[in-house]
């Protein structure tokens, strides 16, 4: 999930906090259960340093190709890397979600992608955690709106809406937006960073 736009759908994925932070936040996701039955609560915070390794060893797992990792690390040296929009969920880290700045037309933006979960811990709540987090860490930064580029079906929990005045060269309803405070989403065309190739 929180695909990389490259005219194919999404995937999903990722990581792990030191034990000095204190985690951010955490989700009870009833539909997620251990096998005794008891729901499974996930731990998120923000990406630090010593969590590359982590994260990328998660994104090689949940992607066919190394490209979402390779991604990653080229956004971390890019000036849209935002610092604080890197979200990983679980100890060690199984999943991971990355905001990182776009622009639609004149106005800046965020892009969700890449979305990760390790294979092992798919459908657990941890890809749905570390979204609710980078999210919530956005609209505390100020940040105006988001847009991915996704499964409709999946983004739609998070509040994301199909977004026709958003024009890219993606398939018809796969890109999709959310406003993070009071006012319109942006009409215009999407500029990716430069990383995406986009």
């Amino acid at each position: 999930m929180g695909a990389v736009p490259r005219r194919r759908p999404p995937a999903r994925r990722t990581h792990r906090p030191p034990q000095e932070d204190r985690p951010r936040a955490e989700a009870a996701l009833p539909r997620a259960r251990r096998p005794g039955g008891r729901p499974v609560t996930w731990t998120t915070r923000p990406e630090t340093a010593a969590d590359h390794a982590a994260v990328r060893a998660v994104l090689r797992a949940a992607f066919p190709t190394p490209a979402e990792a390779d991604l990653v690390d080229a956004l971390r040296r890019d000036p849209a890397w935002l610092p604080g929009l890197a979200w990983t969920a679980g100890d060690p880290v199984t999943g991971y979600a990355l905001l990182t700045r776009c622009h639609v037309g004149d106005a800046a933006a965020l892009a969700l992608a890449p979305v990760a979960v390790h294979p092992d811990r798919q459908r657990t709540g941890a890809g749905t955690a570390a979204v609710t987090a980078a999210l919530d860490a956005a609209r505390d930064a100020g940040e105006a709106f988001a847009v991915v580029l996704g499964d409709p079906a999946y983004y739609a929990r998070f509040g994301f809406v199909p977004a026709p005045g958003i024009t890219a060269d993606f398939p018809d309803g796969a890109l999709m937006a959310l406003a993070l405070r009071d006012g319109p989403v942006p009409a215009g065309r999407i500029r990716y960073p430069a990383p995406f190739g986009v």
